[in-house]
């Protein structure tokens, strides 16, 4: 069974869904069976590359609120994250531009560790407030991964690195109609958009065990 997740490092229901998906595969009991193959989804190209404004000032400017009413529009999300076991730090995220995040998860791919990346990059932001626009945050990840730090560098420092796979998964995007994330599709077939609850993800998942079948 293969999954394709449309979704993005700064996004705070894509942490949710992904758990939410990870966990159901192991509910509904196809660990093992099922292949996941992210795909890069910027939540906003135009943000700057530099360092952003917080996430409470974005929501703020965004909506035309208050910083108490912006606060009170993070508070069910972070509820929800709570309930797979996710804290979120909304007070120290910032804004950040996420293509160079997308471009060294595509190379981490070759090695197989594109998943170990996006669950570690995912955390850093949410739960760590670290800011993904800043190279050494990435590095420090790759790092961790036992990869090369030095090529992860030269990766970075080539803007045209890896912009052919961000631009294929946002055609891929397009094609199927994705207008925000997470986006999940379940072997080309059926689709799940955004941090649905766990039942769902498990009834989807047997529906498509169940068409193998025939």
């Amino acid at each position: 069974m293969k999954i394709e997740v449309f979704s993005d490092f700064s996004c705070p229901f894509c942490y949710i869904g992904k758990k939410e998906l990870e966990r159901a595969i192991t509910e509904a009991g196809y660990s093992n069976q099922v292949e996941i193959e992210f795909k890069a989804f910027q939540i906003d190209s135009n943000a700057s590359k530099e360092v952003g404004q917080s996430y409470y000032e974005n929501v703020m400017a965004h909506h035309e609120v208050t910083f108490e009413q912006a606060e009170l529009m993070t508070a069910g999300i972070m509820e929800r994250a709570k309930e797979v076991g996710l804290t979120y730090n909304f007070a120290a995220m910032k804004k950040v531009h996420t293509e160079n995040a997308h471009r060294l998860a595509k190379w981490t791919k070759q090695f197989g560790k594109e998943a170990a990346y996006t669950e570690a990059l995912m955390a850093a932001y949410l739960i760590d407030g670290k800011d993904l626009n800043d190279e050494a945050v990435l590095l420090a990840v790759i790092q961790k991964l036992n990869l090369d730090v030095a090529e992860a560098k030269e990766v970075l420092s080539n803007p045209e690195a890896f912009i052919e796979e961000l631009e294929k998964d946002r055609y891929d995007a397009q094609q199927i109609g994705v207008q925000s994330v997470p986006f999940f599709v379940f072997n080309n077939r059926y689709g799940i958009k955004g941090a649905e609850p766990n039942e769902v993800f498990v009834r989807t998942l047997h529906e498509c065990q169940a068409l193998k079948q025939f």
